[in-house]
C-alpha cells in the first residue's frame, strides 16, 4: 500500500490549499455579515456564488466525481475531475477546514455529491439531463429524504413512506425529516426513499423516486437545528410532508425494489467523504490551538508551556495521524477492490473519525475557554457537526454491530 501523493494529487492540493487560504477563509466573515443582514432568509448568499464562480474559473469544480462514474455513464458526467478516492481524500480534507464554505465553493457539498453520484450511476439519460446537468453546474441544489421522525430509520425496513404505483404515475405519502439542504429554495430536487412493496423481502421493499420541490402535495414543514445551529447558509435540515404527491413513473431511480441497494451505494462514498472533511476540520482546530497556546498567557506563562496543553496537542496529533492513515487505506481499497470489499474499513472510519474529531474539538474549546464555546470562534459549530456525524449515514451502534459480526465470522 503506497499512500504517497502522486503528481496529480500534489498539484491539485496545492491549488486547493491556495484557494482555501486566499479566498475561502477570508470570505467566512463576509458570509457572517450577509447572514446577519438577511435574518430568516434561507438559501445561498452572494459570497457563495462569487466563490463558486472563482473556483469554476480555476478548474476546481466537481472534484469529487470521477470521469465515467459507472458502466453506462453518459458523457455529460465527464465534468468530474477524474480523481480516484485516494486522490480526492487529500482534497476533501482541505475543504473540511471551512465546512460551511469550502465544499459548496467547489460544488462538492453534501447531499448534492451523493445525489449526483446516484444520478450518474443509476439515472436514465432523461433523468441525468433534467437533474444531473443542473446539479453539476450548481444551478440547483438537492436533498436526500430517507430519515423519518416516527421510526428508527437506521433500520431501513421500518421506513413507512409509501410509494404506490397508479397507472403511469407513482404516488408518494409520508413524512421525512433531517432532509439536509431542503430549506434552501434552490433545492429543486428531492430524492425520496419509500416502500413500493411492503410485503416483499426485507431489502427489496424500498424504492427511490425523484420528486420536484414544486410538485403538488410537497410541504416543507419546518427547519430543524443541530445544537441550535440551523446551517442557514447551506439550506439547513427540513421536515417534509409528502401528501399524495404524484410524479411520473419515469421518475423512479433504478428499478422497483432497488432502493435499499441504491442507498447503500450512495452512503459508502458519502461516509468516507464525511470522514475526509472531518479530518480537515480537526486540523484547523489544532492550528487554532497552536496559535492560541502561543499567544495566551495564564498563571505566569503562555498556555503552550502548560503540560496539560502539550498533552492535549500530542494526543490530538496522534489521533489525527492514525486516522488519516486508516482513511487513506479505505480510499485505496475502494479504488482497488471496490466499495463492498472495503466495507469493514468504511465502517471503521465512520465510527472512529467523528469520535476522535469530537475529542479534538472538545480539547480545543477547553484551550480557548469561554471563547471556545461562543460564536466568536468556529469550534462550537464544528463540534456540533462532528457530533451529528455520529448519527448521519447510520449511528455508531449500527456500524459497531455490523463490524463486530464481520470480525467474529473471520476464521
Amino acid at each position: 500500500m503506497d499512500f504517497a501523493p502522486d503528481a496529480t494529487t500534489t498539484a491539485l492540493t496545492g491549488r486547493v490549499r491556495a484557494f482555501l487560504h486566499e479566498r475561502v477563509l477570508p470570505a467566512e466573515p463576509v458570509l457572517e455579515e450577509q447572514l446577519a443582514a438577511t435574518p430568516g432568509e434561507w438559501g445561498s448568499r452572494p459570497v457563495v456564488r462569487e466563490l463558486q464562480a472563482q473556483a469554476r474559473a480555476e478548474g476546481l469544480w466537481n472534484l469529487f466525481l470521477p470521469d465515467g462514474a459507472a458502466p453506462g455513464t453518459t458523457t455529460r458526467t465527464r465534468r468530474g475531475a477524474g480523481l480516484t478516492n485516494l486522490q480526492y481524500a487529500s482534497v476533501a480534507e482541505l475543504t473540511g477546514w471551512s465546512p460551511r464554505l469550502a465544499p459548496v465553493a467547489f460544488n462538492c457539498a453534501a447531499p448534492d455529491t451523493g445525489n449526483m453520484e446516484l444520478l450518474a450511476h443509476f439515472g436514465t439519460p432523461e433523468q441525468q439531463e433534467h437533474w444531473l446537468d443542473p446539479l453539476l453546474d450548481a444551478r440547483i441544489r438537492s436533498a436526500f429524504c430517507m430519515t423519518e421522525p416516527d421510526v428508527a430509520s437506521s433500520d431501513a425496513s421500518q421506513i413507512t413512506t409509501r410509494i404506490r404505483r397508479d397507472g403511469d404515475d407513482y404516488v408518494i405519502s409520508g413524512r421525512k425529516w433531517f432532509a439536509t439542504g431542503a430549506m434552501n429554495p434552490d433545492a429543486r430536487l428531492l430524492v425520496v426513499m419509500g416502500k413500493t412493496d411492503p410485503d416483499g423481502p426485507r431489502h427489496r421493499q424500498q424504492s427511490m423516486v425523484l420528486v420536484g420541490r414544486d410538485a403538488p402535495g410537497v410541504t416543507v414543514v419546518r427547519p430543524l437545528s443541530v445544537f441550535g445551529y440551523d446551517d442557514r447558509d447551506h439550506g439547513g435540515h427540513a421536515e417534509i410532508v409528502f401528501d399524495d404527491v404524484r410524479v411520473p413513473a419515469s421518475n423512479l431511480l433504478g428499478a422497483e425494489g432497488d432502493g435499499f441497494a441504491i442507498a447503500q451505494a450512495r452512503l459508502g462514498p458519502g461516509r468516507i467523504h464525511h470522514c475526509m472533511r472531518a479530518l480537515g476540520t480537526a486540523e484547523r482546530a489544532l492550528a487554532l490551538v497552536r496559535e492560541r497556546a502561543r499567544t495566551r498567557s495564564a498563571f505566569g506563562g503562555p498556555l503552550a508551556d502548560k503540560g496539560v496543553v502539550r498533552e492535549w496537542v500530542a494526543e490530538s496529533r496522534i489521533e489525527l495521524e492514525a486516522l488519516r492513515l486508516l482513511v487513506l487505506k479505505t480510499a485505496w481499497l475502494m479504488d482497488t477492490v471496490g466499495n463492498r470489499e472495503a466495507m469493514t474499513e468504511i465502517q471503521a472510519i465512520k465510527i472512529a473519525v467523528p469520535r476522535a474529531v469530537q475529542r479534538i474539538l472538545d480539547r480545543a474549546m477547553q484551550v480557548f475557554g469561554a471563547a471556545g464555546i461562543s460564536a466568536d470562534q468556529p469550534l462550537a459549530e464544528m463540534f456540533a457537526g462532528a457530533r451529528a456525524l455520529r448519527l448521519a449515514d447510520g449511528p455508531d451502534e449500527v456500524h459497531l454491530a455490523s463490524l463486530g459480526r464481520a470480525e467474529l465470522r473471520r476464521p
